[in-house]
């Protein structure tokens, strides 16, 4: 082994507490604050923000790796304003009395002198009365100068990293760190929809337009919705739940996705706690756990949440760059979540995501035949080939529309089932498919999936209403864990014990398993703790035993379900089609794959070229 040496040492060969100068501080903090251009662009958009600005451009080139220039509507600053804008700890946002109370993107006013450090900084702005510019390379400031300027602030950083060269090589290509940055925009534009916001490129010289987003107008869900269309596109907006919910002084609005619009990855997820972009662990497992029994592990829920709280219960001066919060009550924050989501999946019924309606449609693949002969020409064809008289005793009784084998003609006896959402069923295709009728198309109904939902949901509510039972062990369990996880453990024993899972400190750090759910048979206990602890220390909570008793509730439901190939009458399949449309989350199976599919009368009639 390596004897411990100090790693600092003086002419005394002890370590020396030394007083760094003002220009090493700014490069430490900028090592804090900004570790590549997105995060350079992220603090400049949100001074602007906080100035009160309407439209904010930004321009970048290399991937911001060379240019910088945000430019804004908003407040200004004075001359006097420009060489404190430079000092460290120097901000109009805060008075220092109370850091709970932050009500601003920015407080600690270390963007501008960290910038300042590493690049070459120049500020131009202009308050009330005439404008003024000010630069500083390498924490150098320059004297204060008049300028040309409007209104506004322009902030423009080249050189990004000039003054610290080994961090560029830890930047990636120009390409990726314009990816970076164009997400810093579009997270900041859905924070803000009244605000406009404009990215270009203007490397080599051609200004390239990477992203803009005009100002949204109207009530907020007007204006989210505005712009969520905007940068998410118009599926998202389409297939999103409204979310509105309040609760023990906390608020959540927003929109979620239908678990039908899943995702591969969580790309989709962008959440906000008072308008700021945070990456919290919290509030990500919050949202899972809100979507995890209608949506199978290895697929994402999309969202756009923003949890609006009173200041003082959240502390958002945890991370250097502001992207962690810390609550004051976490629990509350995170059952306000899960409760809002599935209170409004819950109430979207049987609705299923519309872009799956879109992607049978791509499916198809009508053919065309261009230069088809006319029957006229094919008649003369074939009697001219066929041999002599065969052509006149092959002739058939051509169709005339109008006319039936039978003068009978149906009477559908369930035009009522039409004004329903699922509508009429007409045929069972395959033994497996319901086609229905409906008022505006059809819809196609996989029977297995769907039967599966409703016994699922039925044997839940069961569930609820007679509790989970559990099953004592004749020999308790002992679970040896560290300290650490075996406080943790028994913190969360309460809600453990709701599922059927009873454990009880066993002296040490050791705990007892004494009663295990009964639905769930043998258990390896060991395990199951074990799993149960990762779940906590990643999320704060675990469902795991929930999940678990709700996976053999879902393999009951499958088993007990209509299998596939199997022939239904018509009232058996409309009696289905009436139970989805009055049974929660109906429009996905249990492992969130869609239980029917809709199309319109107008996407039938494109198909066919009628419209």
């Amino acid at each position: 082994m390596m004897l411990h040496t100090p790693k600092i040492t003086g002419i005394t060969g002890r370590p020396v507490i030394r007083q760094l100068d003002e220009a090493a501080i700014n490069r430490i903090a900028a090592g804090e604050v900004v570790e590549r251009p997105a995060s350079a662009v992220k603090e400049l958009v949100e001074n602007a923000l906080d100035a009160g600005a309407s439209r904010i451009q930004v321009d970048i080139a290399d991937g911001g790796k060379t240019l910088i220039r945000v430019t804004d509507d908003g407040c200004g600053m004075t001359a006097e304003d420009l060489p404190l804008a430079l000092s460290r700890h120097a901000t109009s946002k805060i008075d220092g009395s109370d850091l709970l109370d932050i009500r601003s993107f920015g407080f600690r006013g270390e963007a501008l002198p960290s910038l300042g450090a590493v690049g070459r900084l120049t500020i131009t702005s202009r308050a009330d009365g005439e404008a003024a510019q000010i630069t500083c390379e390498g924490s150098r400031m320059s004297p204060v100068k008049p300028a040309a300027l409007t209104r506004g602030t322009v902030v423009e950083l080249r050189d990004l990293f000039f003054a610290t060269p080994a961090r560029l090589k830890f930047l990636r290509s120009d390409r990726a760190e314009t990816q970076a940055v164009t997400e810093v925009i579009r997270r900041l534009a859905m924070a803000e929809p009244l605000v406009g916001f404009t990215l270009r490129d203007v490397s080599g010289g051609e200004a390239r337009v990477l992203f803009r987003a005009d100002p949204a107008s109207g009530d907020l869900f007007d204006a989210l919705g505005a712009r969520l269309a905007s940068v998410l596109g118009r599926d998202f907006i389409d297939n999103a739940l409204r979310i509105d919910a309040e609760r023990e002084g906390l608020r959540l609005q927003g929109y979620a996705a239908l678990p039908t619009y899943s995702r591969g990855s969580s790309a989709q997820q962008y959440l906000f706690v008072n308008g700021r972009p945070v990456l919290d662990r919290m509030l990500y497992g919050a949202l899972r756990a809100a979507y995890f029994d209608v949506l199978s592990r290895d697929r994402h829920p999309a969202a756009v949440l923003n949890l609006i709280a009173d200041p003082q219960r959240v502390d958002v001066n945890v991370h250097p760059a502001k992207a962690e919060v810390r609550f004051r009550e976490p629990d509350a924050a995170r059952s306000l979540i899960i409760t809002a989501l599935k209170s409004a999946l819950a109430g979207a019924g049987h609705r299923a995501s519309s872009t799956v309606g879109a992607a049978t449609l791509g499916a198809f693949h009508p053919v065309y035949q261009m230069d088809r002969p006319s029957q006229q020409s094919l008649s003369r064809a074939f009697a001219f080939q066929a041999p002599q008289g065969f052509a006149e005793a092959s002739q058939a009784p051509a169709f005339t529309p109008g006319t039936a084998p039978s003068e009978e003609k149906a009477q559908p006896h369930d035009e009522h089932f039409r004004e329903h959402p699922l509508g009429a069923a007409r045929a069972q295709l395959h033994e497996n498919y319901i086609l229905a009728q409906t008022a505006t198309g059809i819809v196609i109904v996989d029977q297995h999936a769907a039967h599966e939902r409703l016994v699922y949901e039925r044997l839940k509510r069961q569930l609820a209403e007679t509790g989970i039972r559990s099953q004592p062990l004749l020999i308790p369990e002992i679970v040896d864990l560290s300290p650490t996880d075996a406080a943790r453990l028994l913190d969360a024993a309460p809600d453990l014990a709701a599922v059927g899972l009873v454990i009880e400190p066993f002296g040490g750090s050791a705990v007892a398993i004494r009663e295990t759910p009964a639905i769930l048979g043998p258990v390896n206990g060991a395990a199951l703790i074990r799993d149960i602890l990762d779940e906590l220390a990643d999320q704060g909570d675990s469902n795991l035993v929930r999940a678990k008793i709700d996976a053999i509730l879902s393999r009951m439901a499958c088993h007990g379900s209509v299998r596939s190939g199997r022939q239904m009458r018509v009232e058996e399949m409309d009696a289905l089609l009436r139970e989805m449309e009055a049974t929660p989350l109906s429009g996905q199976c249990n492992h969130g794959r869609p239980t029917y599919v809709e199309l319109s009368l107008h996407d039938i009639e494109r198909l066919f070229g009628r419209r």
